[in-house]
């Protein structure tokens, strides 16, 4: 699997998934989390503990205020629906796996990093 913003290896039964975007202090993307749902369901097929962490001087600054995906035209974050969206079925999906999930948690974690 190629990713641009998550670095995804799986070493026996150990997946490990990195967030990496550390020139934003790994912050949220939509880009991000489609890429981040397609490795937790390629690590749920075969692995049997997932560990998460991010790149650089921080685990997750939280969703990223920039993302034009989100908020297109430079108009504001609705985060509501970006909370009922994305956030809330990635984190059912990471509590419906049948393994352990470890975070390794470097420097910030803040927002959508602190769930």
């Amino acid at each position: 699997m190629d990713f641009e913003t998550i670095l995804f290896e799986q070493t026996g039964g150990v997946a490990r998934v990195t967030l990496n975007r550390p020139d934003r202090l790994n912050s949220f993307i939509v880009q991000m989390h489609d890429e981040l749902s397609r490795a937790i369901e390629a690590a749920s097929n075969s692995a049997r503990v997932l560990v998460l962490t991010g790149a650089g001087r921080g685990f997750c600054a939280g969703q990223d205020l920039l993302d034009r995906a989100v908020a297109p035209g430079g108009q504001g974050v609705d985060l509501g629906e970006s909370i009922e969206k994305r956030y809330n079925s990635l984190i059912r999906r990471l509590a419906s796996l049948e393994m352990p999930v470890i975070c390794a948690v470097n420097g910030v974690a803040a927002g959508a990093g602190a769930n």
